[in-house]
């Protein structure tokens, strides 16, 4: 079992930026993909992120591309820098482990409790 913790969510001005955290407990990372993902109040969970253990490859939904950073520095921690914030950023964010790095959430097996991101204009 894979227990996913994300913190650093928060409240901040458009262009802003936020650093949100997912930490693991039970088991390390090393086999697996994590990826972020967000849902909006009223619309479908939609994929941010992710990255390889193994190779560090990483991959990025295209509204995020060149403004987020999702990182990893141990075995139990992933990153996802979020910079020049806009209000449609405005989320839950959630960390999700699986098996692959995947665009869709039903290739993750476990996930964490999310963490609210609200940015305003």
């Amino acid at each position: 079992q894979v227990q996913l913790v994300e913190s650093g969510g928060g409240l901040v001005q458009a262009g802003g930026s936020l650093r949100l955290s997912c930490a693991a407990s039970g088991r390390t990372f090393r086999s697996d993909a994590v990826g972020w993902f967000r849902q909006a109040p009223g619309k479908e969970r939609e994929f941010v992120a992710a990255i390889t253990w193994i190779g560090g490859n990483t991959y990025y939904a295209d509204s995020v591309k060149g403004r987020f950073t999702i990182s990893r520095d141990n075995a139990k921690m992933v990153y996802l820098q979020m910079n020049s914030l806009k209000p449609e950023d405005t989320a839950v964010y959630y960390c999700a482990a699986g098996s692959r790095a995947s665009y869709s959430g039903r290739e993750y097996d476990y996930w964490g409790q999310g963490t609210q991101v609200t940015v305003s204009s």
